[in-house]
């Protein structure tokens, strides 16, 4: 008999609407509106929780300026008038509904001025996380006199599944690298699916920090395939199969002055602050740097070639190429490394 505990899934889906909106345009190679993916996603979920009777789902929606709970197996559902369907199961139908709804009430809450807003998705990732604190703290249950003898308790194998359309947010760097610390500290796996547009640098790190897997979809028409082969399984069983991994990793990081992505960047040598330029003084512990380290600096930054700024509007679609992939081709992102040159302080180096 089994008697192992079963695995907890935290979704984190991005509900932009203007993005799920260019993904869904005609124009695109494999075209893949809101409705079939949520279509496809419910399949997911409802495989997840056939899967194992102890599997525990909590889903997070991500939308402009604000995170929503969509669902949650451990509080008790709002809505408990549905009526019994013969050709459904109880189960699946209370998460389908209860979801579906809710993303509904929620997208016609958007008023056309907050369209612009930049999605909450660091938002829902730290209420995953807590969410999973706080499943482990209650399984943990109220200390005993002999809880020092006593074996741990039997925590649910947790991971978080992020499904995102939009492009990284410069300004959200901090917020998400201190996310991707908290999940190492808590041992929570990070996946990440890629559904629409550039490859995420910031969603690259968070996977490969937490020994998840990150996929970029090159046929979004395949969506469910996707899913059920690279993320169903927990990363207790994932470690006895193939699970199609990152063979590069993007570790660029963004300069604290200005949130923009740098190639080559300065850091303090007393906070670790990340600089794309020499300055005088760390903005964030205020360690001055002496002249002559700076004017040492400035001489032997390299030159880099001029490119193009990124624009700071939504991504119209991918800039991949579209060719068609073997049977035998697994999804991957490429990126290539950087570095970063350490500014020394006034009272040591580095």
């Amino acid at each position: 008999m089994d008697d192992s505990p079963g695995s907890h899934l935290s979704v984190v889906i991005d509900l932009s609407p203007k993005q799920w909106h260019l993904s869904g345009e005609s124009d695109n190679a494999y075209p893949l509106g809101l409705d079939a993916f949520l279509t496809q996603l419910i399949t997911f979920l409802n495989a997840h929780i056939a899967a194992k009777h102890e599997n525990t789902l909590a889903v997070f929606g991500a939308f402009p300026g604000k995170s929503v709970v969509l669902y949650s197996s451990a509080d008790p559902a709002e809505d408990t008038t549905l009526e019994m369907d013969a050709n459904s199961y109880s189960v699946f139908r209370l998460v389908d509904t209860a979801i579906i709804t809710k993303i509904i009430n929620e997208m016609v809450a958007i008023g056309e001025d907050e369209q612009d807003a930049p999605i909450a998705l660091v938002a829902a990732l730290t209420k995953s996380l807590c969410y999973i604190n706080r499943l482990r703290l209650s399984n943990a249950g109220p200390p005993t006199t002999n809880s020092q003898n006593a074996p741990p308790p039997k925590a649910a194998d947790p991971r978080i599944l992020i499904l995102s359309v939009s492009p990284d947010l410069t300004a959200s760097y901090i917020p998400i690298m201190n996310s991707i610390f908290s999940a190492q500290k808590l041992k929570i796996t990070v996946d990440v699916c890629q559904i629409y547009g550039v490859d995420s640098v910031f969603l690259q790190q968070a996977a490969h920090l937490t020994g998840g897997s990150y996929i970029y979809l090159e046929r979004r028409d395949a969506l469910l395939q996707y899913l059920v082969m690279t993320f169903l399984s927990s990363p207790s069983v994932r470690k006895i199969l193939s699970v199609p991994t990152q063979d590069k990793v993007d570790f660029r990081a963004a300069c604290f002055c200005h949130k923009n992505i740098v190639d080559i960047g300065f850091v303090c040598s007393v906070c670790l602050s990340i600089f794309c330029k020499p300055v005088p003084v760390c903005s964030t512990c205020r360690t001055k740097f002496p002249i002559k380290t700076l004017q040492r600096l400035n001489a032997a930054k390299p030159l880099l070639p001029q490119t193009e700024t990124a624009p700071s509007t939504p991504i119209s679609g991918p800039t991949r190429a579209s060719t068609p992939m073997t049977p035998n081709q697994l999804p991957h992102s490429s990126s290539i490394g950087r570095s970063a040159v350490a500014m020394p302080g006034r009272n040591g180096t580095r």
